[in-house]
């Protein structure tokens, strides 16, 4: 059977506030999508930033068949004791395993990792939605959009981007608020799929994080105020009801392919 870890990008604290919520972490609504796919994996999870035996995670990497580093409420410019062990941990991760899907928080991790940057959003951020993220002929040759349609609207939640991508690194899918929406690069032994969104994520889980985080996203002034916020929500609702399952998580599907 096929091994995967799981980075939980979230700290701890942050984790235990949504359960309090009654919210799913990030971590376990991965977990309910790639079950939608195959039930033939092992799968690890890890949180870099709190787990005491990181180091004996550390030797045991080449086990895995591939990783999938998960979103984080966390900015990567912020210089804290936690972000650097996730920095550190991610750069272990590309010198021992070959297959590595960033998500969101993972790719920024990913590409700062690998000598990018990442940089506070310059035309705006993904409140629960990204819209219009079109596929470049890079990408429609790419197996991470293998049957995935080349325009499309998917669950997001970003305040930052990444400015500069590695070197050596491909384009493959951007919007007019964000041009990495997707990339490819390899970094020590890893290939890695890099996407600024959420497949794994429903919009309804998006719905909840606006009304769960509405004070911090207010004080942010990611909305001017409730009314933008129920406006905003009822967008996503209408998003919500012509979205296919299936056709939302095509890129976690195409990844599990690979590795199988």
């Amino acid at each position: 059977m096929k091994k995967i870890l799981i980075v939980e990008g979230n700290l701890k604290e942050e984790n235990q506030s949504f359960t309090k919520g009654g919210i799913k972490t990030h971590t376990e609504s991965l977990k309910d999508s790639i079950s939608y796919f195959t039930n033939q994996l092992e799968i690890d999870v890890v949180n870099p930033s709190s787990d005491k035996n990181i180091s004996d995670v550390v030797k045991d990497l080449n086990k895995y068949d591939g990783l999938i580093w998960g979103g984080s409420s966390l900015n990567i410019y912020n210089d804290t004791p936690e972000i650097r062990r996730q920095l550190e941990f991610m750069k272990e991760c590309q010198n021992k395993i070959k297959y590595i899907m960033a998500i969101c928080w993972g790719m920024q991790v990913a590409v700062t990792v690998a000598g990018g940057e990442v940089k506070k959003c310059t035309k705006g951020s993904h409140r629960g939605i990204a819209q219009d993220i079109e596929i470049n002929e890079d990408g429609l040759k790419h197996p991470l959009y293998k049957n995935k349609k080349k325009k499309f609207d998917t669950p997001a939640f970003n305040f930052d981007e990444v400015a500069t991508l590695p070197n050596n690194s491909t384009l493959l899918a951007s919007n007019s608020l964000n041009k990495v929406m997707g990339t490819t690069f390899k970094a020590g032994v890893s290939n890695i799929w890099g996407i600024q969104y959420h497949p794994e994520i429903t919009y309804n889980k998006m719905i909840n994080l606006i009304y769960f985080r509405k004070d911090r996203l207010l004080s942010k002034k990611a909305f001017k105020d409730e009314n933008e916020i129920n406006s905003h929500v009822k967008m996503i609702e209408d998003a919500n009801k012509v979205s296919n399952k299936k056709e939302r998580m095509r890129e976690l599907e195409n990844w599990l392919n690979l590795i199988n």
